[in-house]
This record gives C-alpha cells, structure tokens and sequence, in this order.
C-alpha cells in the first residue's frame, strides 16, 4: 500500500549524499503536489487553495534544499 501512495524512482546516477537527499525531496515535493492538483481538479480544493497550498511546498523545498547546501 505504501508503494501505491508514495511510489520512488529509483536513484541511477552516481552516489552522493547531497544527490540523494535532493532527489528524495523532490520526489517528495512532486508526490506532493500530485495530491493537490488532484484535489483541486476532484473539486475538493479551489484553484487559489491549490496555489497557496503548492506555493507553501516551494518555499518549504526551498529552505529544506538550502540547509542541504550549507
């Protein structure tokens, strides 16, 4: 079932850490907004609570990629 909810990619490039951990928080950040988009388009989210709720994401992936960096 968790395969089903939170399918992963599997990683075929060269091993670094920092790689990794970037590919799995964009694999998460798009599993994210897969749901959301879903909901809005199954009318349970407004277009503008969709955008602020993915906008929110973006700037969430934008401080967890930063810390990655320092």
């Amino acid at each position: 079932m968790s395969d089903f909810l939170y399918p992963r990619s599997p990683y075929d490039r060269q091993f670094e850490p920092e790689s990794l951990t970037f590919n799995a928080h964009l694999q998460d950040f798009s599993q994210r907004v897969d749901y959301i988009y879903g909901l809005q388009t199954g009318s349970k989210l407004s277009s503008k609570e969709a955008y602020q709720q993915i906008h929110i994401l973006w700037k969430h992936l934008k401080v967890l990629l930063s810390e990655e960096l320092r």
